[in-house]
């Protein structure tokens, strides 16, 4: 029964609702993304102080966003396995650890890169730096877990561990600037924004809001595909298990 569950995602009635979700988040990431790199290479205001190096500024912020909205999904996904048993949570859990490091592993980059145009260094041990960084290894260690610990609800109760204590950590990371002093910039996106004048032009702050939106739609995307092909990979594999 739980073989043919998993299969029916792809083969039963919602396959066709799945393939036209897909198409239409893909279609809207395009046009979104077009958007994106409009106004941000020719729409928004250069800004003054920090020159052509501020436009990475729109695909910094929609990344960390994203890196830390995945570990919130990871752990929420781990525990609704541990409390149904049903593979589809643990399907989501582990597919977004996979984007997760991804994108995690995109915010270090794109800071480093934003840090050295803007401050003239590459890395320092700076709070919201090294908490991102930490997140990046909560990823690493989650993937490393579900790979070397046994299969089935075990590995997924050792992987969930992992998730939660990732969980806590992208909290630490929102509030780094306000609990320590730090060579980040503060808080100006979120709702405990404290610098949003410091966005300056408005059409600044809809350039941020517009990469928000569609990095968020490109992720759903991602997301929707790579769920799709780890509930298939799961199928297999039950099935190479009941032949073996």
């Amino acid at each position: 029964m739980a073989k043919a569950s998993v299969i029916d995602v792809e083969t039963g009635p919602r396959a066709g609702r799945v393939s036209l979700t897909r198409d239409g988040l893909f279609a809207a990431s395009a046009a979104l993304m077009g958007l994106t790199l409009y106004m941000v290479f020719f729409w928004v205001p250069t800004e003054l102080n920090l020159g052509v190096s501020q436009r990475i500024f729109y695909f910094h912020v929609p990344l960390g966003w994203l890196g830390m909205l995945s570990i919130m999904l990871v752990a929420f996904a781990s525990i609704m396995y541990l409390i149904t048993r049903k593979e589809k949570w643990d399907s989501l859990a582990y597919t977004t650890a996979e984007l997760g490091v991804v994108f995690s592993s995109l915010i270090l980059v794109t800071g480093v890169i934003w840090a050295r145009g803007d401050l003239g260094w590459w890395w320092t041990w700076d709070a919201k730096l090294t908490t991102t960084l930490i997140l990046w290894f909560v990823y690493v260690g989650y993937l490393m877990v579900r790979a070397y610990a046994p299969k089935g609800s075990q590995g997924a109760r050792f992987g969930a561990v992992v998730a939660l204590f990732g969980a806590i950590d992208a909290p630490i990371i929102y509030m780094a600037t306000v609990w320590w002093r730090t060579a980040h910039p503060e808080l100006n996106t979120g709702p405990l924004a404290q610098d949003v004048d410091a966005l300056g032009s408005g059409r600044i702050y809809v350039t941020l809001m517009v990469a928000v939106i569609t990095f968020t739609v490109l992720y759903a995307y991602i997301l929707v595909e790579r769920y799709s092909l780890r509930r298939s990979e799961a199928a297999l594999d039950e099935i190479h298990q009941s032949v073996a």
